[in-house]
């Protein structure tokens, strides 16, 4: 396996209202940042309404928008692939798509040794003071 492993991806349903949010509120950012309840959610936001520091860990981009998690939770799930899915119910009330009916949930499942190899390579994502801002 030559080809970088991914931290985050998407499912389409949660795309098709990544799009539906984007075209109301323009560009976004995705942050998980552990805790009960709704804290261990991903939450949408206005791309410059949350300010990311050096407990937060770029995982990768979904619909080409930044994914971020606190680094505590990222101790918990730095073993897995997120797939960030969209389910109706309702959700936290300072996360984009609630008004919508739906919310945003995490689905993982365990890299595969192969993965688990070049993400070695890879080395640490980066935190969000160290990646570039968008």
């Amino acid at each position: 396996m030559t080809e970088p492993v991914l931290r985050v991806t998407v499912t389409d349903e949660a795309l098709a209202m990544i799009r539906k949010i984007e075209a109301m509120h323009g560009p976004l950012m995705f942050h998980q940042s552990g805790g009960c309840c709704d804290g261990s959610a991903p939450m949408c936001y206005p791309r410059h309404d949350f300010k990311v520091g050096a407990q937060d860990i770029f995982l990768g981009e979904i619909g080409g928008h930044p994914f971020y998690m606190g680094r505590q939770q990222f101790e918990y799930w730095q073993d897995t692939h997120l797939i960030i899915d969209v389910v109706p119910g309702r959700g936290s009330g300072f996360s984009l798509e609630a008004p919508e009916g739906v919310r945003f949930l995490t689905r993982s499942r365990v890299y595969t040794e192969a993965e688990f190899e070049v993400l070695g390579r890879m080395g640490p994502p980066p935190t969000g003071v160290d990646r570039p801002a968008a």
